[in-house]
């Protein structure tokens, strides 16, 4: 019972201060809380939470502010995270299925998880390794020349023109057409491109050999395998009483992709979101920052990662709806293709 009214206490503090950004003090927490005790309890409560580092006392005043050991006690132990209105549902759904490609998915998602947070919002494209062959496609663009086209899972797609050495009927392209789908389809791409080597001769004077070097080609072009995109920094303005600790060091990570990318983490599966507080980032000049992030993918297949960077005074609750719902909303689109 204690620990159940303490936890209460602590959830007041946590969610106070991120909307006040103010030190909380017990006559506070007693006036806007239904806590059902007295001030003198909370007083209690709050030295208890203090001499176990939940909380602690910044200046003299009488507030008190969570502790990263606080911010993870309230995160492990939240029963539902903060559900998203039906307007904030409407208005991901809305921005992301007008979306043309998959630069245009992952620009979309930076711009809508910065907006919902108001953090600094980060999303990975999806690594090329990990993807699987979803289609290909060849255009007849003249007798000897065609265009290839790949089709990958996480809605890259890559054009190639491909010059034939002889001439293709109709016939022979719906048949090699038929064959590089069957061979490399569902495959992902690194085995993909060894079952086209090994599934296709070289025949017709070489043109299908052209044809399978080109799709090999496009497959093992790894251009975006590091890439991210970073959006709403300007948020960061909201936290100018804590510039030096949380927000400069922020600012400098946000140049350095290969920082950004360990900071988010291992892609995770299943809608499994990810909370890293403080110091439990892999950067020290970074401690006073937290981490939310998730997997996307199709079909429940992690193949980048998403979410929010900021300093660890956040909504962690409703940061943690909307980097889930707007990874869902992502997922659909490359599993709809």
């Amino acid at each position: 019972m204690q620990e159940e009214r303490r936890l209460a206490v602590l959830r007041a503090i946590v969610e106070d201060y991120v909307s006040t950004e103010e030190p909380v003090g017990s006559k506070a927490l007693v006036e806007r809380h239904g806590l059902g005790v007295s001030p003198a309890t909370v007083r209690n409560d709050m030295a208890a939470l203090e001499d176990e580092g939940y909380i602690t006392q910044p200046h003299t005043s009488a507030g008190r502010v969570p502790t990263d050991k606080g911010y993870r006690l309230f995160v492990d132990r939240l029963t539902t995270v903060k559900p998203m209105s039906a307007a904030e549902k409407r208005a991901i759904s809305t921005f992301l299925d007008g979306a043309v490609d998959l630069d245009d998915v992952v620009q979309r998602s930076v711009r809508t998880l910065s907006q919902l947070t108001r953090q600094v919002a980060v999303v990975q494209y999806p690594t090329l390794s990990r993807s699987t062959v979803r289609h290909i496609e060849l255009v007849s663009l003249a007798p000897n020349r065609l265009l290839a086209v790949l089709i990958l899972s996480t809605g890259r797609v890559e054009q190639r023109v491909v010059e034939l050495a002889a001439d293709l009927d109709d016939t022979d392209l719906a048949d090699l057409r038929t064959r590089v789908n069957r061979a490399a389809t569902g495959a992902v791409i690194a085995d993909a491109a060894v079952a086209l080597r090994a599934a296709i001769p070289e025949v017709d004077g070489g043109s299908t050999a052209a044809v399978v070097d080109v799709l090999v080609e496009a497959m093992v072009d790894h251009r975006s395998d590091q890439r991210i995109a970073v959006g709403g920094a300007a948020n960061l303005a909201r936290y100018g009483d804590s510039f030096d600790s949380a927000v400069r060091p922020l600012l400098e990570a946000l140049e350095e992709h290969v920082v950004l990318l360990k900071l988010l983490g291992e892609a995770s599966t299943g809608g499994m979101v990810t909370v890293r507080i403080g110091a439990e980032g892999p950067y020290e000049e970074l401690a006073s920052t937290s981490v939310v992030a998730t997997g996307y993918g199709p079909r429940d297949e992690a193949l980048a990662t998403l979410g929010i960077v900021g300093p660890t005074r956040m909504d962690y609750p409703g940061t943690m709806t909307a980097v889930r719902a707007v990874a869902r909303y992502v997922s659909r689109i490359l599993d709809e293709g």
